[in-house]
């Protein structure tokens, strides 16, 4: 359930140095340009379930850039927390990392840390960009799994970096029925997200009212987010493009995800109303 919506949504403070032994020095790696999102953002986020607050998810960026690989990089942590009142259901403690290249906008390293009931798991894949290869560390409920190594298509994606690489696409000059297509890696497999432009609607949510651009991610089979035409996300019709609302049905219910608060934002909100 909160996979999906983390994959769509789809993660401290001291500048640190971190290598891998990679070679950076000898590619000419993209550059993309953007002002959707920078040091020192915050974005809170209430999940619930039917009528009851299942939990916060909260999407932030350290202050200061992480050097990595010798290349500047956003640090981005995620936490979902399941909410006192539905731990009688579920209790849920998940941690995601990511170390995002500021200046080309794709991952360096990822982490998954998850704890639900009686379930945990940990992942990271660590990326190399000049050979488009992953390498990937995997445990389960205290049981490590073979290391792999993956090809990847340049620049893949973690499900956070996707999070925040889909920001920076100029979703509100688009069309209805266009789509845009982000390429993302997790576990053992890459896959194609496209998503979909559905309309442009007003999303009253309990950090404002936003006007929006409403999108539809659509995932292949097996991938993160399965029934995709079942969920909706509601962003920011500014240049902060802000995923403002998700709502996504699931067998036994729906699940919403609303924006509760924001801070230090790379600029105004200019959609709130």
């Amino acid at each position: 359930m909160k996979n999906r919506i983390i994959a769509v949504l789809v993660l401290l403070v001291l500048t640190v140095s971190i290598s891998y032994g990679q070679d950076t020095t000898k590619k000419d790696f993209r550059k993309v340009s953007q002002n959707a999102f920078g040091l020192g953002e915050r974005l809170e986020y209430e999940i619930s379930y039917g009528f009851l607050t299942a939990g916060t998810v909260v999407f932030e960026v350290s202050p200061n850039f992480v050097l990595m690989n010798g290349r500047n990089c956003y640090e981005i942590n995620a936490s979902l927390v399941s909410a006192s009142s539905f731990e009688w259901v579920y209790k849920i403690q998940d941690r995601y990392i990511c170390y995002l290249d500021a200046e080309g906008l794709f991952p360096w390293k990822f982490e998954q840390h998850i704890k639900e009931g009686d379930y945990s798991k940990d992942f990271v894949a660590i990326f190399d960009n000049a050979s488009n290869k992953v390498k990937t560390t995997t445990v389960v409920k205290g049981d490590k799994k073979p290391d792999g190594e993956f090809t990847i298509t340049p620049y893949s994606l973690d499900i956070i970096s996707a999070f925040y690489y889909a920001r920076t696409m100029n979703v509100q000059n688009m069309n209805k029925g266009e789509t845009i297509s982000i390429t993302s890696f997790y576990d053992d497999k890459s896959y194609d997200l496209k998503v979909k432009i559905l309309d442009k609607e007003s999303a009253e949510v309990p950090a404002g009212e936003f006007r929006s651009v409403v999108v539809q991610p659509l995932a292949e089979e097996g991938a993160l987010i399965k029934k995709a035409e079942n969920i909706a996300v509601w962003i920011s019709q500014d240049e902060r493009k802000i995923p403002v609302q998700v709502k996504l049905d699931i067998i036994v219910g729906s699940v919403k995800a609303e924006l509760i608060s924001y801070k230090n934002l790379a600029g105004p909100l200019n959609s709130k109303k």
